[in-house]
């Protein structure tokens, strides 16, 4: 779908200018019609689109799912509440965007089915809950729901790069000394030794051929991690077994894949309970959720899971087959099962998963910064003791 830049007429004789997505012009025309506008030019609107194409954070549909639960529980119409939305809102991509959803449900289609039309913001799982809320009549409950799960996500979110980005911020400083020490200061202090003309410790002679490698080859230092990682990462678009391999391995990472589990099976549950608690069948829920959780190896795990339920096991035993839930989640969701309350035990799945996630983001920060400071002094010691070594044993022999 385009987006087009128009001009139009209304009934009064007004010009009004506007963007609207649409297939070709005939369509474009024939929504403006549905609106009462008659067309009068249009061109395919680039600049917007393709060269400005500012994201749509999350804070921004956090911010829209709110208004609409607000505007729908007090009952505004959906055209309405899109309008004052619309019109508040400072994005121009997310303005454009609510434009073409109006065009289109004046046009004849219902909301969720305006929303389906940009999956690249409103994916399969929250087309599903709008649908179900439509069909159940509880739009607005299934509205707020989504909007806690967004603050949800925005939550784990930040915890996620709590756990990458300081490791990363602290590795780029230690590996930066590293260079500094290794390209300037040890050359200068290592040419003084070597004009002295006296026997250089193995340890030193190390250090200078680390010294002298940084030196000559610093660009492939630098460059050939982040060649590597691209590289990964066309092979693993390329073929499915090795993404399946990383997604695995990612899992199994000292440290961060314990986290990064906890986390997919914390965003798993959340989906599930918020699918099923909307009128979303078990199995179907299950479907949606293979494709959100962003691990293969889990996502299989899932797959697996919804067979077996297909085939007439019992969720809890499905779950347990599979190994990735521990015994007290596995207990949660047979006790939700037995009730009729899973997407309450869910929940309760999703808080326990969480909580822990904090706590083990908690002691990893704990564990990271004297581990860091013991490899930079070690980095540091090795680097005196073969430099100032040699240099005090001259000193020592000059005196005597």
């Amino acid at each position: 779908m385009a987006m087009y830049s128009y001009r139009s007429m209304d009934a009064s004789g007004s010009v009004i200018k506007g963007h609207v997505g649409a297939v070709n012009e005939d369509e474009l025309e024939q929504r403006l019609k549905n609106m009462g506008l008659e067309l009068i030019s249009c061109k395919e609107a680039v600049t917007v689109f393709s060269f400005v194409r500012r994201r749509v954070s999350r804070q921004e549909l956090i911010n829209f799912c709110f208004h609409m639960e607000q505007m729908s529980r007090v009952g505004v119409p959906i055209i309405e509440s899109l309008v004052d939305i619309r019109d508040s809102m400072d994005n121009p991509r997310f303005r454009e965007i609510i434009s073409s959803m109006l065009v289109s449900i004046e046009g004849g289609k219902t909301f969720s089915e305006a929303l389906s039309e940009y999956p690249d913001l409103f994916d399969d799982v929250f087309v599903s809950l709008v649908r179900a809320g439509e069909h159940s009549g509880e739009l607005s409950k299934v509205l707020l729901n989504i909007t806690e799960s967004l603050k949800w996500q925005d939550e784990v979110a930040a915890q996620t790069k709590k756990v990458l980005m300081y490791p990363a911020f602290i590795g780029i400083i230690v590996l930066g000394v590293i260079l500094f020490l290794m390209i300037y200061l040890v050359p200068q202090m290592v040419g003084f030794i070597q004009n002295m003309g006296h026997d250089i410790p193995t340890h030193t002679r190390f250090l200078i051929l680390v010294s002298d490698i940084t030196t000559n080859y610093w660009y492939l230092i630098l460059g050939a991690p982040v060649m590597f990682y691209f590289m990964i990462m066309y092979l693993a678009k390329m073929h499915a077994g090795l993404r399946y391999q990383m997604d695995r391995m990612k899992l199994h990472v000292w440290l961060i894949g314990p986290i990064l589990r906890k986390i997919i099976l914390s965003r798993f549950a959340n989906y599930f309970a918020l699918l099923y608690a909307s009128g979303v069948s078990v199995l179907q829920s299950l479907e949606l959720c293979e494709d959100l959780v962003g691990n293969r190896v889990i996502s299989l795990a899932l797959i697996n899971v919804r067979q077996e339920i297909e085939e007439g096991g019992g969720m809890s035993e499905s779950f347990a087959s599979v190994g990735l839930f521990p015994p007290l989640v596995l207990r949660m969701i047979r006790v939700g099962e037995n009730t009729g309350r899973l997407d309450s035990s869910l929940l309760n799945v999703s808080y326990f998963y969480n909580r822990d996630v904090k706590d083990s983001i908690d002691k990893l920060q704990t564990l990271l910064e004297p581990a860091i400071t013991v490899i930079l002094g070690l980095v540091l010691g090795w680097v005196i003791l073969s430099v100032l070594g040699p240099i005090y044993d001259i000193i020592s022999q000059v005196r005597m």
